[in-house]
């Protein structure tokens, strides 16, 4: 059985993180929702409700299936966001990665192109090129911060969803003439007439 959880409140207005009470699948919410163009609100405490939604994002992710989702994707506009580039095709384990206030604080001078997807936009990929290379500090699911030198394309993976948490989608790199095609479609998708 499937529990689709869809969220009355954005944000709490007292900053207690009541997100969620059960691990379930998310709703993940489609362009041209406006939350996808909000920039995320600071998380002040890790707590059991919150690693419930790491956990309900994670199993969302994996049942999409995408590679990573950001908070905002789930309607909940905070900075939270759960990765996992592990190949399980090529039978490696699940490597998940929950990132809470995630910050690039540095780059490679390199950069790699990847042809990038997002579970918000179905069925649009963008080449993006991007620094080969982040360290990024964030709280991990018990709150404890930590610092990871990443590269490849888990480095694009986690600049991807950090731009989520800024309000930045990956239809931001296309020309206005593409962009602009890509958000009608889905906004008369959104209104019933595709």
């Amino acid at each position: 059985m499937i529990v689709k959880i869809l969220w009355v409140s954005r944000i709490d207005q007292e900053g207690a993180a009541h997100y969620l009470t059960a691990m379930a699948l998310l709703s993940i919410i489609l362009l041209p929702d406006p939350v996808l163009r909000l920039t995320a609100a600071k998380i002040e405490r890790v707590d059991d409700d919150l690693r419930k939604l790491a956990d309900s994002m994670l199993e969302t992710m994996y049942d999409a299936p995408g590679v990573g989702l950001a908070a905002p994707q789930v309607n909940v506009s905070r900075r939270m966001a759960v990765i996992d580039v592990s190949d399980k095709d090529d039978g490696e384990e699940r490597s998940p990665l929950i990132l809470i206030n995630p910050e690039i604080v540095a780059t490679g001078s390199g950069t790699d192109a990847f042809e990038e997807g997002c579970l918000s936009i179905p069925d649009v990929r963008v080449e993006i090129e991007r620094p080969s290379s982040v360290t990024v500090k964030f709280l991990d699911r018990d709150g404890k911060p930590q610092t990871l030198v990443a590269d490849g394309f888990l480095a694009t993976a986690i600049q991807h969803e950090i731009d989520h948490l800024d309000g930045k989608l990956i239809i931001d790199h296309l020309s206005r003439l593409k962009r602009d095609m890509v958000v009608r479609r889905f906004r008369k998708l959104a209104r019933g007439e595709v």
